[in-house]
């Protein structure tokens, strides 16, 4: 069965992390059976609409290489893809369902249905006594002619359990009591998101809805609108929650990472895409790296999990520096410019540098920390030059760096390999372990007792020039 898929996001800021994880198993159902993605934006909640938030949905699909079939962009035989174009098509089948005894009209002051942040209605509504489901249809109908404001609430007259079945948490009941019979339509026009989203899905062809698993309990209000016209519900895919610990969940009004936030930080989108996919699915095994491609041909829906995923970052940039080392080294280069030419404004041989940074940092963030004192020197103890392991001390240092002073101009050929051999040579002439030279050089160029390069590899960045000026620096520091 090919599967057709929605994500249909609400354009109300940057994208949580727990909204890309969805439209990611939505994508991998889609494409894993061959089927369409498609992309729906629910902006019904007029409240909450963020200038410029459906451009973020966009660029950040499209940036992790999730590409839609159809969408408001790209159109498609479905459309139109954004649900405030969609009114007419509400009000026609509100009214619809009113007449088919699934919905009726309202005319109280009560306040209409709280929608959650990712637009959709809230998890534990507060039950609705609604007096206005026991007017007459006709009495009903003649106060709307009249002009009288009025919104469509859903009519549930069911008794007993309803009965559902969900791709990850197996046969569900839940009493038809415990459901409200909340607003589907309000007063301005536009429908909630407990009317449209069954409207749109089956108008659509939905074949598989995804969503948090806080949605199962209004599952079934959902099935009886879908019964009411006669229609066949979609497959449900009720997922697991990302946490941020063990009690609370992430959430963007908590001030939790979203993906932009990430990727501001230095981590890779891929990378995110990967890791968030091990959220709540495994593959069977212990593999953990897989490409987008990868997951479309290995996913299915029988791996995902019920327990809640809790968002690991110590394993986001694991997985984050594992992406890195597999970069092609050009491409490395390209990602780090950005930050060599935001702090370091000396010349530099920065083409080095990403050499010698590339195996050594988890982030991109990480090129900030690992390269500032390529731009000056920072202020540092004689202390740093004791290290028992490389039998060094600011004595020893004071000695060995006079001796590379000396050794360093004579080098023509300014290379890591050239460099290393020339020290290497000066320590054996005189009685000396290669750390004893090339420690105290270390320090020297850096002021830092530990860097991601070696003194030759420093020494290759910073130039020739620039190189016997801290070592000089550095002896004077020393006394000498």
């Amino acid at each position: 069965m090919k599967a057709r898929t929605r994500f249909a996001p609400s354009p109300t800021g940057y994208m949580h992390i727990g909204n890309l994880r969805t439209a990611l198993y939505e994508y991998l159902i889609a494409k894993s059976t061959g089927g369409d993605f498609l992309l729906r934006i629910e902006d019904t909640d007029q409240k909450r609409y963020v200038e410029g938030a459906t451009d973020i949905i966009y660029q950040t699909l499209k940036t992790v290489g999730m590409n839609w079939d159809e969408g408001p962009d790209i159109g498609g035989n479905y459309g139109p893809y954004i649900q405030s174009e969609r009114k007419a098509i509400y009000a026609e089948y509100a009214h619809k369902l009113v007449e088919l005894g699934g919905a009726h009209y309202c005319f109280c002051s009560q306040k209409e249905e709280t929608e959650s942040e990712d637009g959709e209605e809230a998890a534990v509504p507060t039950k609705f006594q609604d007096p206005c489901k026991h007017l007459s249809l006709e009495e009903a109908k003649a106060r709307v002619a009249a002009g009288e404001p009025y919104t469509i609430r859903q009519t549930i007259n069911k008794k007993g359990k309803s009965h559902f079945h969900d791709e990850v948490y197996g046969d569900i009941e839940i009493d038809y009591d415990d459901l409200d019979e909340g607003v589907l339509l309000k007063t301005d026009g536009f429908p909630t998101y407990n009317f449209a989203n069954v409207i749109d899905d089956h108008l659509m062809a939905i074949t598989h809805v995804v969503r948090g698993n806080e949605y199962i309990s209004s599952t079934p209000k959902y099935n009886l609108i879908y019964e009411a016209f006669g229609w066949t519900p979609p497959i449900y895919v009720h997922v697991p929650q990302v946490m941020k610990d063990a009690q609370h969940k992430l959430s963007k009004r908590n001030g939790d990472a979203s993906f932009q936030d990430l990727v501001a930080k230095g981590y890779l989108p891929a990378a995110i895409l990967n890791y968030i996919a091990l959220l709540g699915w495994n593959p069977g095994d212990d593999r953990e790296i897989f490409s987008l491609s990868e997951l479309e041909k290995v996913f299915d829906i029988s791996r995902l999990n019920k327990s809640p995923a809790i968002f690991d970052i110590v394993k986001l940039t694991w997985m984050n520096g594992c992406y890195i080392r597999e970069l092609p080294t050009e491409k490395f280069h390209e990602l780090a410019m950005p930050y060599y030419q935001k702090y370091l404004t000396r010349p530099l041989n920065l083409e080095f540098l990403s050499k010698v940074l590339q195996p050594r940092v988890e982030t991109l963030a990480d090129i900030v920390s690992q390269t500032d004192f390529l731009e000056n020197v920072p202020e540092y103890d004689l202390s740093f030059y004791e290290n028992k392991k490389m039998k060094t001390n600011a004595e020893v240092a004071q000695n060995t760096l006079k001796l590379a002073a000396e050794v360093l101009p004579t080098v023509a050929d300014w290379t890591n390999e050239n460099l290393f051999e020339c020290l290497k040579n000066l320590a054996a002439e005189n009685g000396l372990k290669n750390g004893q030279i090339l420690y105290p050089l270390r320090i020297a160029l850096s002021g830092k007792e530990t860097t991601a390069g070696g003194a030759t590899e420093i020494a290759v960045i910073l130039g020739k020039q620039e190189t016997l000026n801290r070592v000089q620096a550095a002896l004077a520091k020393l006394g000498a």
